[in-house]
């Protein structure tokens, strides 16, 4: 698929996205780079370390977080965005659920919408990118949780009907098949065993057509799985990554991208050998 001016092969390769959170109140690294020399300096060390693409975040969505207006997410996001593509040689995802902010965003420079809603929350969201063309990751999310009693087969079914909605507004609004990615969701409406089993059921995803974006870096499915805050779960997240190769994810979502992608480009040769 294209994904700005940038061809990714995601029939045959597995890429990396970084995460670059400017926002003061992150779950994880909240405040570390919310302004430009901080993201700058952080952008440069995710791309050598061999980031494909840098997802670029305004407003905390952790459990319990606040919304913040489009203008401030915008105020937040559009200066970093512009600075990244200036100064360097990769594509920038705009990880935002407000139609306003994607189109500022992408006329700062992104190419491709991140929304945790799937085109859901704002009604807008599908009409900017098609207007736009650039790509979109739908993931998958819901208005209320699934009962901790669904069967699993049952439940992954149900992931995959709510996707198979977004990707309907998604074709509704003119977003053509070549500029859609899916991502099953981990840590949105889901229990703990939930959060497991889509993550072990990852290919599952793949029948719905298009490249898959796995998505774990440092979730709560990791910290109480292993007992662990969020500063100690990158193992966690590398055996998410680990998984995700092997059941056919084409990106994954991380913030320590070196580690990652090493990971993953051994399990790449195990596997293919």
């Amino acid at each position: 698929m294209i994904i700005g001016k940038y061809n990714f092969d995601t029939d045959n390769k597995v890429y990396v996205m970084g995460i670059l959170n400017v926002t003061p109140d992150s779950f994880s690294d909240g405040s570390k780079f919310n302004n430009i020399d901080s993201a700058l300096k952080q952008t440069e060390k995710m791309v050598s370390e061999g980031a494909a693409i840098i997802d670029v975040g305004g407003e905390s969505t952790r459990p319990g977080y606040t919304m913040i207006s489009c203008e401030e997410e915008i105020e937040r996001v559009c200066p970093v965005i512009e600075r990244i593509v200036r100064e360097f040689d990769v594509p920038v995802s705009i990880d935002t659920y407000k139609a306003d902010v994607a189109k500022a965003a992408v006329e700062s420079g992104a190419a491709l919408i991140n929304d945790i809603h799937g085109l859901k929350y704002d009604k807008n969201m599908a009409k900017v990118a098609a207007d736009t063309d650039v790509a979109v990751c739908l993931m998958h999310n819901r208005k209320e949780a699934f009962d901790v009693n669904l069967p699993k087969d049952i439940y992954i079914e149900q992931v995959l009907a709510d996707l198979r909605e977004s990707i309907d507004i998604a074709h509704s609004a003119g977003i053509a098949d070549d500029k859609i990615i899916v991502d099953p969701g981990v840590g949105f409406v889901k229990s703990l065993e939930q959060n497991l089993i889509i993550t072990n059921n990852v290919d599952r995803l793949k029948e719905l057509g298009y490249p898959v974006l796995l998505a774990t870096s440092r979730k709560s499915m990791i910290g109480l799985t292993l007992d662990l805050p969020v500063d100690q779960r990158e193992e966690g997240t590398i055996a998410t990554s680990v998984i995700g190769v092997m059941k056919g994810a084409s990106f994954v979502r991380v913030h320590d991208v070196e580690k990652n992608i090493r990971a993953i480009n051994m399990t790449k040769a195990i596997i293919e050998s």
